[in-house]
């Protein structure tokens, strides 16, 4: 392992001691545990930014085409179960 050091509020510090208590862990093993969920779910999201971007790109090309000749061959209220739009169901 590597040693490092950081700051951390107090009210961070409280809750960490309380949660370390509460579950049998060393403060070190907790903060440990919470930094590689944070690096390996929340880091990831920020990545898939390029993801999103290549979307727009697609969506941007799409309304470049203008309006498509045609008409299409489903309708909305097929998507609904029953058949029909639940916001225009009576009742």
């Amino acid at each position: 392992m590597v040693r490092k050091q950081l700051y951390i509020e107090p009210t961070q510090e409280v809750l960490l001691k309380e949660k370390s208590g509460e579950l049998g862990l060393s403060e070190g093993e907790l903060v440990r545990e919470a930094l590689s969920r944070y690096l390996t779910s929340v880091i990831p999201e920020k990545q898939g930014l390029s993801n999103w971007e290549g979307e727009l790109d697609f969506i941007r090309q799409r309304r470049a085409l203008g309006h498509v000749q045609g008409e299409r061959s489903w309708r909305r209220e097929d998507a609904y179960e029953g058949g029909q739009d639940e916001g225009s169901q009576s009742g």
